[in-house]
């Protein structure tokens, strides 16, 4: 609800499927760096007398999102003409589904609500235009002209741009989980168009706006919020809202209008006359079915079940690699699970970040992790001597063999212990006093003492001898 509005937000969402060939061709659909147009074949180019040919990996894919997303897959599916000229599609109409989608009437949960799912649907991709700086023409590549997309298209239950990315966040985690693509917006493998519309409750719809092309998530949630408040605005002054297709202006951070928006009669779909209709019955159902891994909700309320809180098991269970890499430290660890959740969704995802890799592209391994975790539970090195060896660690180094290298084991030794405590009491005799009286004020003597014993004691120890010492205990 902004302002008395109610927003009205349903999203388009093409994903470039993960097959070996194009969508109805045999040439090779592994274009990502490769030089412009040598990813071609004359169907791709659109020559005349060239046939396609579906290709059945990309049926099963789609037959097994569907299933993911809840839908029903049975029955016929059909492709059909959807014409339209652009100059990167060189046969003037896309290959697409119009009525007998490969998954219809599905949903999917976020954040405990149940966002409806139209219909998901299989399609060649169209090629890319490339507009070069200072001239007055445009080239085009066709490497990405026929592979495999499927577009997903959700019923207008999303209220607002956090739902927005959440919904986003699932979806790419269940197309990764299922390995039917890489699903990255930052590679175009994964792109979404924003339909929203603004009214007051209890009134109809009302005019739906579409934002193309956004290939961020954040992009997603800050076009949709940015154009629900344009709505409100023109609304608001007595003007009135018209059916468009807007771009999103990531720098200005505001929306443009692009065209006008096309009717679906303007496509004028017809039934492909070189594709038959498919048949999908309960036998070819169930043989993709039982190829399908766990899904991130199933994997999230595992997690829950070895004691991870709610919030940790949902970030692990919506990234495919991180998860993978949970699940395999905790084969060598045998402390608490939450304890891995926390290194890998903390300092772990933090030097990932930072230094702008995936856990997949660090040399961290499980079975390093665990031992590096194992030696803190041990009482070998404490968990500030851990965080230090981290980014060590997750260049590929072995935590035993760095703790022995840099004698770095923790000091258990009492008198060592004892002589450092005394040692800084006698310097700080005011501090003391207010450690005395103030038990909260134990700290300005712990950290000294912890820097004299070069931060390799056991913190517990040391704050129980201090405490004997100060007659605290």
């Amino acid at each position: 609800m902004s302002s008395g509005f109610e927003t009205v937000c349903g999203l388009e969402i093409h994903i470039q499927l993960s097959t070996r060939s194009k969508m109805f061709s045999s040439v090779d659909a592994n274009y990502f760096s490769d030089a412009p147009n040598s990813h071609t074949d004359p169907f791709t180019l659109g020559l005349p007398g060239t046939l396609p040919t579906i290709n059945k990996a990309a049926v099963e894919d789609g037959m097994m999102f569907g299933l993911a997303l809840n839908c029903d897959v049975s029955g016929f599916t059909q492709f059909h003409r959807k014409n339209y000229f652009y100059p990167d599609s060189p046969h003037n109409y896309q290959i697409s589904q119009y009525d007998r989608p490969i998954a219809r009437d599905g949903w999917l949960e976020v954040n405990g609500k149940r966002i409806g799912i139209t219909r998901a649907h299989l399609e060649n991709d169209a090629g890319k235009l490339m507009h070069p700086n200072g001239e007055n023409f445009s080239l085009v590549d066709l490497n990405r002209a026929g592979c495999c997309l499927i577009e997903m298209v959700t019923e207008p239950d999303i209220t607002d741009g956090e739902q927005a990315k959440a919904f986003l966040q699932k979806v790419q985690a269940i197309a990764q989980a299922l390995g039917i693509s890489d699903a990255r917006p930052e590679e175009g493998k994964m792109r979404c168009d924003v339909n929203v519309s603004v009214r007051r409750p209890g009134e109809a719809f009302g005019t739906k706006v579409e934002v193309k092309n956004l290939n961020s998530f954040r992009s997603v949630g800050k076009s949709l919020e940015y154009e629900v408040e344009r709505q409100i605005r023109l609304i608001n002054v007595g003007g009135r809202v018209t059916q468009d297709t807007m771009g999103w202006d990531e720098g200005g951070q505001k929306t443009f209008v692009m065209r006008t928006k096309e009717g679906e009669a303007d496509y004028r779909y017809f039934p492909d006359p070189d594709l038959p209709p498919l048949e999908i019955d309960e036998a070819w159902i169930e043989a993709v079915r039982v190829k399908m891994p766990r899904l991130p909700d199933a994997k999230k309320a595992d997690y829950v079940t070895r004691g991870l809180k709610e919030n940790d098991a949902e970030t692990l269970s919506l990234n495919m690699q991180l998860s993978k890499f949970f699940e395999a430290a905790l084969e060598t660890y045998r402390g608490e699970a939450q304890t891995v959740a926390n290194w890998l969704n903390g300092d772990v995802s933090g030097w990932l970040n930072a230094n702008e890799l995936e856990i997949q592209d660090s040399k961290l391994s499980p079975e390093n992790l665990s031992s590096l975790i194992g030696l803190i539970d041990a009482g070998t090195i404490s968990g500030k001597i851990a965080k230090d060896l981290l980014p060590d660690v997750m260049q590929g180094a072995i935590p035993v063999q760095l703790v022995k290298e840099r004698g770095l084991e923790q000091t258990t030794d009492v008198g060592e212990i004892e002589a450092a405590i005394l040692e800084v009491m006698n310097v700080s005799p005011d501090v003391v006093e207010n450690a005395k009286k103030n038990p909260k004020a134990i700290n300005a003597l712990f950290g000294p003492i912890m820097k004299a014993l070069g931060g390799k004691a056991k913190p517990d120890l040391v704050r129980e001898l201090l405490n004997r010492a100060l007659g605290l205990s």
